[in-house]
């Protein structure tokens, strides 16, 4: 294994290669991930206009599909030796930190959204007293289950950074630990939204500007807590079964690094909407 200039290793040059690069070989899942976007968009259509749901759960299962299985195939390309070289992994971290930072943009049109209303409250259609909360609608207690979904996730941050150290100390059980406390935490989370979903004073369809854009912006970190969950958990079965290493865990650092982006946005969603948006109806 030799070393260019910038201190990256290649890879020998008994393997053939003069670069440090993995040219991946041929694969369909692209193509059937772009298939099971494009089905789940006309699902979503389909499900909203006529009550079919055919095409969207189609189209789920296809991309869950493509999901399991190239990250299945991206999975066994970093246990062979060579393909994932220092180039590599420092490529994916940027790919990765690129994703996050296309999240944070995503996350961004809901709060501009949210306060284009909140602060500019004559531009609700409809509404005969400019006011926000708009008038009729009661908020949340923010000091109820937001509040406690709020500890939920800063717990799971700590417990995630645990384990992660555990990782670099060659501290197994700790890393098993962490990651499964972290993975409950999340898991309690999505439940007491639920919860208050279920409890919501307001509806998503026909409830006018403050349902759908509450909905909109803690539906959406809700799924984002789901992906992270299920990430950390997939983390988890490889940390027990032994595949990451103090050197060699970038599958892991994704994982945390998108944990914490979720932690941050539930922190400006509970300020900005909970706290600050709470109107005297709240509870």
């Amino acid at each position: 294994m030799s070393t260019d200039t910038h201190g990256a290793s290649t890879l020998p040059v008994s393997s053939g290669l003069k670069q440090p690069y993995h040219l991946v070989d041929p694969s369909p899942w692209p193509l059937t991930g772009a298939i099971g976007g494009g089905l789940t968009v006309v699902g979503i259509i389909m499900a909203a206009h006529f009550g079919n749901y055919l095409w969207l759960v189609l189209g789920l299962v296809v991309v869950l599909g493509t999901m399991f299985m190239w990250w299945r195939d991206v999975l066994k390309e970093s246990a062979t030796p060579g393909l994932h070289s220092a180039v590599v992994r420092l490529g994916l971290r940027y790919g990765m930190m690129m994703f996050i930072a296309s999240e944070v943009m995503f996350f961004v049109a809901f709060f501009w959204a949210y306060f284009h209303f909140a602060l500019f409250p004559e531009h609700v259609a409809g509404a005969t007293t400019p006011m926000w909360p708009p008038a009729g609608i009661h908020t949340f207690d923010p000091f109820h289950l937001p509040f406690l979904n709020t500890m939920i996730l800063l717990l799971s941050g700590c417990t995630v950074t645990w384990a992660h150290h555990s990782l670099i100390e060659g501290n197994k059980r700790g890393l098993v630990i962490g990651l499964l406390l972290t993975v409950l935490l999340g898991l309690s989370f999505t439940t007491f939204q639920a919860i208050e979903y279920s409890d919501a004073p307001f509806k998503f369809v026909g409830g006018g500007v403050y349902p759908a854009t509450f909905f909109l912006a803690t539906g959406f970190h809700g799924f984002h807590v789901i992906v992270g969950t299920l990430f950390l958990l997939v983390c988890l079965f490889r940390a027990n079964a032994g595949g990451f290493t103090p050197e060699r865990h970038f599958g892991f650092e994704a994982a945390a690094w998108y944990w914490h982006f979720v932690d941050v946005v539930w922190l400006f969603l509970f300020v900005c909407i909970y706290l600050w948006g709470a109107g005297p109806t709240a509870g």
